[in-house]
């Protein structure tokens, strides 16, 4: 039974509990600290996938030799999966309350991808999109666990659907390398 007070307190606003300082309480059956740990790790991953994007998306700007047709259809398919997918983290880190990072500048504090210097040889390419991928992949896993410790279900299935997709990628591109 709700009590008086808090009943009044969610008529007045639509049935939604606003926290003391007045803003719209979140009640998914996740904690405060729960999803303030996912929302962390999403920010870790949006960072890692932007910035893999934006690498990929060089890549295939600038790749050039014998493999070009290859690798630049490749590039186009892998770096169009990467900006799909960033609006799906991003909107997950919203929807547990939380502000996703989106500058140059945030994405460069929380990412573990290490950008090139300069426009390597289409192998290097391939290679470094190999690490990138991987490095992903790492950053995904270790956030699936904070994920399953909070029950957060949505979070596990975006996080196993993004672990399908940079594994398989990685293998893909590292098959080139052989």
């Amino acid at each position: 039974m709700v009590k008086k007070a808090s009943a009044k307190k969610l008529a007045s606003n639509g049935g939604a509990a606003r926290s003391a300082a007045g803003a719209l309480r979140i009640d998914i059956g996740i904690s405060d600290k729960d999803r303030a740990a996912v929302a962390g790790g999403l920010s870790k991953l949006l960072a890692d996938t932007y910035t893999l994007y934006l690498m990929t998306h060089n890549f295939h700007w600038n790749v050039t030799g014998p493999m070009f047709n290859t690798l630049h259809a490749m590039f186009m398919t892998q770096y169009t999966d990467l900006w799909n997918s960033i609006d799906d983290v991003a909107e997950r880190i919203r929807a547990l309350g939380h502000f996703a990072p989106g500058t140059y500048r945030e994405f460069a504090k929380l990412t573990t991808i290490s950008e090139p210097a300069d426009v390597p040889e289409a192998l290097e390419m391939v290679r470094q999109l190999v690490v990138g991928h991987e490095a992903v992949a790492k950053t995904a896993r270790n956030i699936l666990k904070v994920a399953d410790a909070a029950s957060d279900e949505p979070t596990a299935d975006l996080l196993t659907q993004r672990l399908e997709f940079h594994e398989k990628t990685a293998w893909m591109l590292r098959s080139l390398l052989q």
